[in-house]
């Protein structure tokens, strides 16, 4: 059974006035492919016939920006559309039959702010025509952001202040489940007392702690280790730190393990590259 919604999207257009002609007159394949890319979710366009026609349906007009024209297109382009000029080998390949797959191509869009730049996985699939391939379908899909660097080996060595011994408990069990060497005091005079002894390579501490401030903590800290990565938490955002003349991170209290772990990355990140 033929979809009417199928139907409908392929009768909506004055394909006559296109480069691929009256309906009427289009093998099957074409028919299919053209009701496939038109009703499909996701960016997709076909390029068909020895002239390398391309039909384009809204989601991927939509993401090639203001500037593009509107679907369906169904002409011989003057500029190649982005996901089709990735890699002309790729589109040769599918055009000889071979099913391709491309990962994270950078992909560049006209935005009326300019060129708007972006990963992503291309599939190609070859269309036959009996039995030559009449055209390639092209879908993309938004590449999967890139993992985080592992940490070195054996994690890092961190030591955390915080007043809240419940919260210091679960912070330092927490990084220890990940691989980390933790360790953990409730206030500054402990904490400088364990940095003169001990090599750490990440200070994580609460900026209000009794008595000696978490700032002036870790000034004193960086005094006595150089080399220290310093992560503030803070309830008061990063009022009490505008001021601060040391390089560190800051996490809003309260914070999610993800934003945790993104920083110790970025410490990571350093470390590895000598930074």
């Amino acid at each position: 059974m033929h979809d009417t919604g199928n139907a409908a999207a392929v009768a909506s257009t004055d394909w006559s006035s296109t480069d691929l002609g009256d309906p009427r007159a289009w093998p099957p394949a074409l028919r299919l492919c053209v009701d496939i890319v038109l009703n499909t979710p996701l960016p997709m366009l076909l390029l068909w016939g020895p002239r390398r026609i391309v039909v384009f349906n809204n989601a991927y007009a939509d993401l090639a920006g203001p500037r593009h024209p509107r679907a369906p297109g169904g002409r011989v382009p003057s500029v190649w559309p982005a996901p089709l000029a990735a890699s002309a080998a790729a589109l040769e390949r599918a055009l000889g039959g071979d099913n391709v797959q491309l990962a994270r191509q950078h992909l560049s869009f006209l935005r009326d702010s300019g060129l708007e730049s972006a990963d992503f996985d291309l599939f190609f699939t070859p269309v036959r025509d009996g039995d030559a391939v009449g055209g390639v379908l092209c879908a993309l899909t938004a590449s999967a952001p890139l993992a985080a660097p592992a940490l070195p080996s054996g994690g890092l060595r961190i030591l955390v202040v915080e007043d809240n011994l419940d919260s210091q408990y679960l912070v330092v069990e927490m990084l220890r489940a990940f691989g980390h060497e933790a360790e953990g005091v409730g206030d500054a005079e402990s904490a400088l007392a364990l940095i003169t002894r001990n090599s750490y390579q990440v200070l994580f501490s609460d900026v209000s702690l009794p008595g000696m401030s978490g700032v002036d903590m870790a000034r004193e800290a960086l005094r006595l280790q150089s080399g220290l990565n310093v992560i503030f938490a803070s309830g008061y955002g990063d009022a009490l730190l505008r001021h601060v003349e040391f390089a560190h991170q800051s996490l809003q209290k309260p914070y999610e393990l993800e934003h945790l772990q993104a920083a110790l990355a970025s410490v990571s990140r350093r470390l590895q590259s000598g930074v």
